[in-house]
Formats: structure tokens, sequence, C-alpha cells
């Protein structure tokens, strides 16, 4: 009871989208939790193979099994993830993700920023702070530098990439590709699993807010004694209130970065037709 294949990211990339337009359909399995991320998290690894095991005891018989873990793309946060993954699953075809690395980091930021990881100048509309403070926003948009290991271990032919755009743009075709490349035909694109994980409103969690405001209790207690202006109030002063925007120093920065990432990964899919659409500030067009 192992997985057949993995979406290994790249996180805020469309993973849990893809993950369940490929868990809706016959003869697919995706795991509950979405993302274990067994061989990346050591306290998770430290459960041992029989709990990641049990995760695909739901799959019928005979169904491709997967799982989708962003961290294990998440180089140098967690570097143990090959030496871990490679000897339990040696062969098995893995999907990647990615998207315009700008827009990823800023909605990895936004999302770091509600879960109260990141801090920064946001309400003013620059992010500089977090990014000098948290490499982690550039790293793990650097697509060609997290994606190298698996390919030195996994070899190309068992890679399939894809992006965010190019889902969107065209997301049947690439549930198509996806299909082929798992062998598996005549998948079918569902609308209504077509955006998932997404955090348009951008609030703020608080310390402690599962224990003591996400249970019923408190809910009603809240809703019953704290007048709705009051609580829409709060919430307010715990929201984003735009998409921050990059200075032009941190932009121009990032896009040099990426652009040099960009001509590695390109070099490693030289036939990818879904790489040109995630880098738009390189003219590089749409493939």
């Amino acid at each position: 009871m192992l997985p057949d294949f993995l979406i290994i990211g790249a996180m805020k990339c469309g993973t849990s989208t893809l993950a369940a337009q490929l868990g809706a359909q016959p003869g697919l399995f995706i795991t509950t939790p979405k993302e274990p991320n067994f061989f990346s998290d050591d306290a998770t690894f430290a459960r041992g193979l029989s709990w990641y095991e049990s995760l695909f005891d739901p799959a019928p018989q005979g169904a491709l099994k997967g799982e989708a873990s962003t961290h294990y793309t998440k180089l140098p946060t967690h570097p143990r993830t090959l030496e871990r993954l490679l000897p339990v699953l040696p062969g098995r075809r893995l999907i990647y993700v990615i998207r315009n690395p700008i827009d990823r980091a800023v909605s990895h930021y936004i999302h770091e920023w509600t879960m109260g990881q990141m801090t920064g100048s946001q309400m003013s509309g620059t992010i500089d702070e977090a990014f000098a403070r948290h490499p982690e926003l550039v790293d793990y948009g650097r697509y060609a530098m997290q994606i190298e290991p698996w390919l030195d271990a996994f070899g190309p032919e068992a890679i399939f990439l894809t992006s965010l755009e190019a889902m969107t743009a065209d997301p049947q075709g690439v549930l198509d590709r996806v299909g082929a490349f798992l062998g598996r035909e005549e998948l079918v694109w569902q609308e209504d699993k077509a955006r998932q994980n997404v955090s348009a409103e951008r609030v703020k969690r608080l310390p402690l807010q599962g224990l003591i405001l996400d249970n019923p209790v408190a809910r009603t207690l809240r809703r019953t004694l704290v007048p709705k202006s009051v609580r829409d109030r709060i919430r307010k002063a715990r929201q984003m209130q735009a998409r921050p925007d990059l200075t032009p120093a941190l932009r121009t920065r990032l896009e040099a970065i990426f652009a040099e990432d960009h001509a590695r990964l390109t070099a490693f899919f030289p036939d990818c037709p879904d790489i040109a659409p995630a880098y738009p500030f390189l003219g590089v067009g749409n493939g």
C-alpha cells in the first residue's frame, strides 16, 4: 500500500487543485490529508512507514494511488526528503507544478502572514522586510534548483512539469497530459473542484485561534454576545486589505534571480510547453 505517483510541489502553485481533480477521477486515489509530507517532516517521518501506508488503505482495488506534499520541494528547509523517499519509492511518477515565481512568492508571503508567521510592511504596500528575513520566499520559487535533485534521482522521463498558468488557460488539456503521463485516459476536468485552497480574504490567524475561536461553542457564544458590526470591525483589523506590491528594487532583484533559474529549468525540460507562461516578466511568450 504505497503510492504510484507523487505531486511534489511547488507550494502555492495549484497543487491542491490538481490533487482534487485527480482524486475525483475513477481509478485514481489521493490521500487524506492531501499533504502528508511524510518524507520531509521529521516529526511525521517518525510515525513510521506503517502510518504512511495506512493513508492508502481506503484506495479502491486497482486504483492508481497518489499523494501531494509540497514540502518535498522545499530546499533547504527539508534537506532529507530524497534520502528517505528514494529507497521506499523508486521508479515512481512525479508531478511538479510551477507558477510565476514572483506571484508565488507574494502568495507564499500572504499565506505566512495570515498564519502569523511573517510580518513586514504589508500595510504600506511593500514586503521588502519579509523577503530580507525569509529567503524561503525566493528559494521555493527557484524551480530548477528544487527539481534538480529529483531529476538526478529519477530521470527526466519520470517527471511531468506543468504550471498554474497552463492549468488555468487549458485545464482539460493539462489534465489530459497528466493522465497520459500516469497511464490513465479519459480524465474529465470538474469545474466544481476548479479552485482549491484559495484564500482571498487574507485574515490573520490569532494565537490559539483553533482552541479558543474555531470551535462550535466559541462560535455560538461569539455570534450571540458580540454584535455583528463589532465582529466585522475586528475581522477587518486582522485583514490584509490588498495584495501587497513589491518595490521596484525588490522586483528587479527577483526578476534577475528567477531569470537565471528559468534558463536552467528550460535546459532541464527543453520541450515543456508550460514553462513559458509562468515567466511573463521575461518576455518569453506563451510557449
